[in-house]
């Protein structure tokens, strides 16, 4: 009998454990749960000062809130041979889909490099390379650690060191909407529906 107790129990808390996982049984991955939150309410970015590249000046730092256009945004850093080439592409074709259909009034690319030896110059040299439009394509950094920390709890970014200078983290697209409220998390491979997606979030609500 005390046998069976002691089973059940462990399958009880099994079952908790799963649930708190998978947001009640709705989700079945952390990552998946992060998604499912955003998208059932959208979630207000705390304050962070950004170093956008190109700046006009010596300095120039900016708030996510700042711009007045909907942002797809991703984190990144220059020195990732892998994922983040990947999201750089991606953004490379949406890019020329909002050239094409004269939208930048309305949505920006914003690449955002959580690697502090991202300095200004490097953000520069990658944005050249990448053959981003300033006007719609634009790098960022957060100068202050403890700035950068926060915007990286806020968006659900997990960045985890990783040998010769290489980081492991996640990756997506990040639709903010101009009043700096995160609403939408969409998977990096699946860019086809961003610019749909961005539109409807822009139209009051």
């Amino acid at each position: 009998m005390k046998a069976v107790l002691t089973l059940v129990l462990v399958c009880i808390t099994g079952v908790m454990a799963i649930c708190w996982q998978t947001d009640g049984f709705t989700v079945v991955t952390t990552e998946a749960a992060r998604r499912a939150a955003i998208e059932h309410q959208p979630k207000l970015l705390p304050d962070a000062a950004l170093w956008i590249e190109p700046a006009l000046g010596d300095t120039l730092l900016h708030n996510l809130k700042s711009d007045g256009r909907v942002a797809v945004v991703s984190f990144m850093y220059t020195g990732c041979m892998s994922v983040c080439l990947a999201v750089g592409s991606e953004f490379q074709q949406l890019q020329r889909t909002i050239q094409e259909h004269a939208l930048s009034h309305q949505v920006r690319l914003l690449s955002i490099s959580f690697d502090p030896a991202d300095t200004p110059a490097a953000l520069a040299r990658y944005a050249r390379q990448m053959h981003s439009d300033p006007v719609i394509w634009q790098f960022a950094s957060v100068p202050d650690p403890h700035q950068r920390q926060n915007l990286l709890d806020a968006f659900g970014i997990i960045v985890v060191p990783a040998p010769l200078g290489q980081f492991e983290h996640n990756a997506a697209y990040h639709i903010v909407m101009a009043d700096g409220r995160l609403a939408k998390i969409i998977d990096y491979d699946s860019s086809q529906d961003i610019l749909k997606v961005a539109a409807v979030q822009r139209r009051p609500q």
